[in-house]
């Protein structure tokens, strides 16, 4: 685990890829920012000059720029955070490195397995601190949840089912998510909501030992929401894949491009003494407002189970927010917060990290193989 000793104050905090528009990075990293303790939001770069000052007044960053490299080379600068698409991390993500400012990037790290290894790689050499946003590793209830099984809540685990949606890949798009189209782009149903989900359940469960997939494009042309025009869609839109853990346990996971009327997200983990299950409503279940349930010894049904207030780390402002975009992003902060000045509790793990994302990366590639061959994938040594 990685700790540094930055100067004393908050952590000074720049972002690329604010706008004053919106975005993933106005509608969870602003927040969780300001809801914590020990950040200060100090500078944010966009694409232009104009759009820079517009963003800056919006969100009342003192510092903009019009390029990363500028924003990587400020002296006001302790953490660079990368909020935009997944083809520009590369190109963002690197000068920070070079300036060996600490970086976060938002998951998928690289484009591909060979763009996450080259900024793992670089992140090595300068020996900087990084992370990665696989938030629901913060998540409270999954951190919960992983404990219930360590305890033997469920017994031995035989089996677990996973049956999520994309919320994008469907039979439409816009002109902001066009680019998801493109399996090419690296942001696909693969690498995002089956990614996510991926690593929430190996933080719980444990790695896969061996994987079988199919993956479909279905859907070959969608229809643009507004004007009808039709494009081709080179993306897969269903992804079924079935393994074993390295405990043993048989596993499942299926996920379905666009949403489904009748199941948001559901995971079951089925054991010896009993069984637990996950709920959301919504497909981007990792950003929050998760539900547990379970069952044991002679319980005829499931009940639920509330989170203990010890699992919220003390965020007691964020008790009540669970339903927000940046709530397990803000989990993820504390966590990188307290690793960053070396306060994290011993028995505590850390934020994961671009080593992480390799490896993470590295399964779904495996993944892919399996889907493309048709045969068995072995996964070994693709834990975390």
């Amino acid at each position: 685990m990685t700790s540094v000793s930055p100067r004393p104050g908050p952590i000074r905090v720049g972002v690329v890829g604010l706008s004053a528009s919106g975005g993933w990075a106005a509608t969870a990293h602003v927040p969780a920012l300001a809801g914590l303790d020990g950040y200060e939001l100090r500078a944010l770069s966009a694409s232009s000059d104009e759009s820079a000052r517009a963003a800056g007044e919006k969100y009342a960053v003192p510092l903009t720029f019009s390029s990363a490299e500028e924003l990587a080379r400020s002296e006001e600068v302790d953490l660079v955070v990368v909020t935009v698409r997944v083809p520009q991390h590369l190109e963002l993500i690197r000068p920070a490195l070079e300036a060996g400012k600490m970086v976060f990037s938002e998951w998928p790290l690289g484009a591909d397995l060979a763009q996450a290894e080259e900024m793992a790689d670089l992140a090595h050499r300068r020996g900087v601190l990084t992370a990665v946003g696989l938030q629901a590793r913060s998540a409270p209830p999954l951190r919960y949840l992983r404990d219930l099984v360590a305890e033997g809540h469920v017994g031995r685990v035989l089996s677990t089912s996973m049956l999520g949606s994309g919320g994008y890949w469907g039979a439409t798009y816009d002109d902001s998510h066009a680019y998801l189209l493109d399996v090419t782009s690296g942001a696909t149903l693969l690498s995002i909501p089956f990614g996510h989900s991926l690593d929430a359940l190996a933080m719980v469960l444990g790695e896969f030992r061996e994987v079988s997939a199919h993956m479909e494009n279905l859907r070959p042309q969608v229809t643009h929401v507004t004007s009808g025009a039709v494009a081709a869609k080179s993306a897969e839109d269903q992804i079924a894949v079935t393994g074993l853990l390295e405990s043993g346990a048989v596993a499942a996971m299926h996920f379905r491009g666009g949403a489904s009327r009748a199941t948001g997200f559901h995971w079951e983990i089925n054991g010896a003494e009993g069984d637990l299950v996950v709920k959301a409503d919504q497909a981007q279940w990792w950003w929050g407002r998760l539900r547990l349930y379970g069952a044991g010894g002679n319980d005829g049904a499931l009940t639920e189970l509330p989170v203990p207030p010890r699992y919220q780390r003390s965020l007691t402002q964020w008790t009540e927010r669970s339903a927000e975009p940046a709530y397990n992003v803000a989990h993820e902060y504390a966590l990188l917060r307290d690793q960053i000045t070396g306060s994290l509790a011993p028995d505590t793990d850390g934020v994961p990290d671009f080593r992480h994302a390799v490896r993470r990366q590295g399964m779904l590639e495996r993944t892919r193989e399996a889907a493309r061959t048709g045969r068995k994938v072995t996964l070994a040594e693709q834990g975390s």
